[in-house]
């Protein structure tokens, strides 16, 4: 049976229910990939099973819950419930591990060794903001004019500021690059980036900035926004509304 031939139609779900490109585009990836591992069988709980075994010896439990539950949402909608696969359980860290946190020198030699790029504003948008990777594309020229991002994704809208330091800069990287209107950081044909690209751009920053693989990813930025908030305002509850 050929799967692949619902994917357009459960494309269109995704975006009634209003999910981010993003989320979109990853959902669809780790579907075409579980797909392309069967290979045309057909869909059963011991094909998921194995699937999820395969997962497990390529990716660390986190990455692999991801992708069930990309998975799982798929076989719910061509009805195969029965083979839905259960998600590995995780123990939670209450701190982030030291040797996995980013300093601040770190992300300031980050800064430096992209200056003037695409890369580099979004490295300083996300560590100035505290804005998560699939919200970029709600910084558009116009909230950059405005000073405010104002951001409705699942129901939940909230609003960000923007710094004069990051404005001034913002403005100056939308002159350069032409940009006249909708969200500033998209590809050469206009769509919202990639998450996967914008991974990809920032681990090729490593060895330059002499900072670890391991700690540069953009979840770890709004976790160095974090922690510089709370140094200097002394307040969770704000923090966690900034959040």
């Amino acid at each position: 049976m050929n799967y692949l031939l619902y994917l357009t139609d459960f494309e269109k779900e995704l975006l009634y229910e209003e999910k981010s490109i993003n989320t979109i585009n990853k959902y669809l990836k780790d579907i075409r990939d579980f797909l392309s591992y069967i290979n045309n069988k057909p869909i059963t709980k011991d094909i998921t099973i194995e699937y999820k075994k395969h997962l497990c010896n390529q990716y660390k439990p986190s990455t692999v819950n991801t992708k069930i539950v990309a998975i799982n949402r798929f076989l719910k909608y061509i009805n195969h419930n029965e083979c839905n696969i259960k998600m590995l359980k995780i123990q939670k860290q209450v701190y982030l591990n030291e040797n996995k946190e980013l300093s601040i020198q770190e992300y300031k030699r980050l800064l430096q060794v992209s200056d003037n790029t695409r890369i580099g504003m979004i490295i300083k948008t996300i560590g100035s903001t505290g804005i998560r990777i699939s919200e970029l594309e709600y910084i558009t020229v116009e909230s950059v004019i405005n000073s405010k991002v104002e951001i409705s994704m699942k129901g939940k809208n909230r609003v960000i500021f923007i710094s004069k330091t990051l404005r001034k800069q913002l403005l100056k990287y939308i002159h350069r690059n032409n940009i006249k209107e909708g969200s500033i950081f998209i590809t050469k044909s206009g769509k919202p980036l990639n998450r996967s690209n914008i991974w990809k751009e920032m681990k090729k920053l490593c060895e330059k900035a002499n900072v670890s693989k391991d700690k540069v990813f953009p979840h770890n930025l709004r976790h160095l926004f974090a922690r510089m908030f709370y140094e200097e305002e002394k307040d969770i509850v704000r923090l966690a509304d900034v959040l």
